[in-house]
């Protein structure tokens, strides 16, 4: 099991290192280079658009990778993702501006954070399940959460990259040519997990299966679909905080609040690792008390403290920026540690790598895409203290709250088959 999880982990970072250094190369770079004549605000608005792009492909690649894990299984689908994932992104780096190319700049921009995001869709799935149908029932969550560690690393060693290239280089070299690299380097990393993953075996509970779905899409929309959408609105909040904290909060740190790069950057990760380090504790937690209580509890922190983290943002000082993204990342892993092993549980295995992973990646679109977008307009409109985001974060964990209530709990169960919840 320690092997599994930690080939789990190593692979779900390497996959999110590629999808969160567009994020923060959107927050900071790509508005100017492949959308210069427009404004400042707008050029950031179109920036975080191909951001969101991501989020829509998202979905269809857990349904073009949860077909092959439900009916060939979980294996071949981390193989195929973070090839997929891996490659799109080091192209990123290679695409010229708009100075060079025009209007064709960002279109490819647009094109390949659309397969980054389809590889991302399947590589949450398969990842999870491995590890979910490998552990033993009284430790799913402990074991289950470790791939969900992997977005916190993921996300340390993208910005750890751009800090240290902002730290050694000059604001026209990292225009020109720095931002690129920590793109180059998902090449690097990708080899490094695929050698990893090499050696995985096969999910013992695919392998009971004897009567595999024919098409597990139309069975999740047949017989899951309420399932998909509560869950899906139940992981909003999370994506809504994270990206809030992560990308929306760097780009108007900098741009709005004169903040340093550096500043803001080592603000964010430092609640990151807290929120790494939080992560295997309040699994834990799930395996005594359950899943749904963690995450309602969650959900009401995350409603209370979204207008005191903006208010700290607003001061522009680093303590108290930190203090508002801990108390926003604390919350968030409280949901989100206990999700690897809830969302499995909720589905049957025959479609559970299908449906676990759409209802995962559709949360994705309504809090994750979104968020940066709207907070950028929100906040655009209002004074030095964006109220508007506080507002609006605080309404998506309202409904993410309402939609963890209408959720079963699915701990203690005898084993990774639970009984599933009907659609």
């Amino acid at each position: 099991m320690l092997r599994l999880a930690a080939a789990s982990l190593a692979g779900t970072a390497i996959e999110f290192y590629d999808f969160f250094v567009y994020g923060t190369a959107a927050a900071l770079v790509l508005g100017p280079l492949f959308f210069p004549t427009f404004s400042p605000v707008a050029g950031t608005l179109a920036a975080f658009g191909t951001f969101g792009v991501g989020f829509v492909a998202r979905p269809l690649g857990s349904v073009l990778f949860g077909h092959i894990g439900d009916r060939h299984g979980r294996r071949p689908v981390l193989v195929a993702s973070l090839l997929l994932t891996g490659a799109s992104t080091v192209a990123v780096g290679c695409v010229p501006t708009y100075d060079t190319i025009g209007v064709a700049a960002p279109l490819l921009l647009v094109a390949l954070r659309f397969l980054q995001g389809l590889g991302l869709g399947g590589e949450w799935g398969g990842a999870v399940l491995l590890t979910a149908e490998h552990a033993p029932a009284g430790r799913r969550g402990l074991w289950s959460s470790f791939p969900q560690i992997g977005p916190a690393v993921g996300f340390l060693l993208a910005n750890g990259v751009v800090l240290a290239l902002s730290a050694s280089l000059s604001e026209a070299q990292f225009a020109q040519w720095g931002w690129r690299v920590p793109f180059w380097m998902a090449g690097v990393l990708a080899v490094a997990g695929l050698w990893l993953r090499s050696s995985l075996t096969e999910s013992p509970r695919f392998l009971e299966i004897d009567d595999h779905a024919r098409v597990p899409l139309g069975e999740v929309v047949r017989d899951h679909w309420r399932l998909v959408l509560l869950t899906a609105g139940a992981l909003a909040v999370g994506y809504a905080i994270f990206y809030a904290v992560s990308t929306w909060s760097l780009a108007y740190g900098t741009e709005r609040l004169g903040v340093d790069r550096g500043v803001m950057l080592t603000c964010i990760m430092a609640a990151v690792v807290v929120k790494g380090a939080l992560t295997p504790v309040a699994a834990v937690l799930g395996d005594r008390y359950g899943r749904r209580p963690l995450c309602l509890t969650g959900c009401a922190a995350a409603a209370l403290w979204m207008f005191p983290m903006v208010a700290l943002l607003a001061t522009g000082e680093p303590l108290l920026m930190f203090l508002g993204f801990l108390g926003a990342m604390v919350a968030f892993i409280t949901m989100f540690a206990v999700i690897a092993a809830y969302l499995p549980e909720l589905y049957e295995p025959r479609v559970r790598c299908t449906g676990a992973a759409v209802g995962y990646n559709l949360g994705g679109v309504l809090g994750g895409a979104l968020t940066p977008i709207v907070a950028t307009a929100l906040a655009d409109q209002g004074g030095r203290v964006p109220w508007g985001v506080a507002a609006y974060l605080t309404a998506v964990a309202l409904l993410s709250l309402g939609c963890f209530a209408l959720l079963p709990e699915t701990r203690p169960v005898p084993a990774v088959a639970a009984e599933p919840a009907s659609g």
